[in-house]
């Protein structure tokens, strides 16, 4: 194998296949390269990234993180930003956010089955998260949240474990034990 990747592959699981291609057709811009029943693929150049949807109702799993696009300038989040909005999406803003331990103006937005999107410009990498990230009551992940003080997964508590981080290389993080 090569020491270069020319192209990232994502494939997520849907539950309709027509309402996710009317999505991601605004989202990304683009008609789907691809169409067939219960399938369909967008290929991207900028970035280089093949999306594809299977249509599985029975597989979607939205709280497996978040997706997202960094933008090279704060001009293309912003005009990103104004034509989701444009289009009727609605979308979630966090602008001048310390997030990650690093300054962001963002914006959120999920498909149809509630696959999360972050469309993101970076200014700098900071030494602290944005208070509503750090409170006992916030998510311990960096994606949005519908109720207030957050969660990573619905229907999950919220992470309120301080981690220490002098012993964070004896600390193992199991499959579904709620660690980010």
């Amino acid at each position: 194998m090569s020491g270069s990747f020319p192209r990232m592959h994502v494939s997520l699981y849907v539950a309709d296949i027509a309402a996710t291609v009317n999505f991601y057709t605004s989202f990304f811009g683009q008609p789907a390269a691809k169409v067939k029943k219960g399938y369909a693929k967008y290929m991207l150049n900028s970035p280089s990234l093949v999306i594809s949807f299977v249509e599985n109702a029975d597989k979607v799993q939205p709280q497996f993180g978040h997706l997202g696009f960094q933008t090279e300038t704060l001009e293309e989040m912003t005009n990103s930003l104004e034509k989701m909005k444009s289009m009727g999406l609605t979308v979630r803003e966090e602008m001048g956010t310390n997030c990650c331990f690093a300054r962001q103006d963002k914006f959120w937005i999920a498909d149809p089955d509630g696959h999360q999107w972050e469309v993101y410009y970076f200014h700098e990498d900071v030494e602290f998260n944005d208070p509503h990230y750090t409170t006992e009551e916030a998510s311990a992940c960096c994606s949005p949240s519908d109720e207030a003080g957050g969660s990573c997964e619905p229907n999950k508590e919220p992470i309120k474990e301080k981690v220490n981080l002098a012993n964070l290389s004896e600390q193992k993080c199991e499959p579904g034990s709620g660690c980010c």
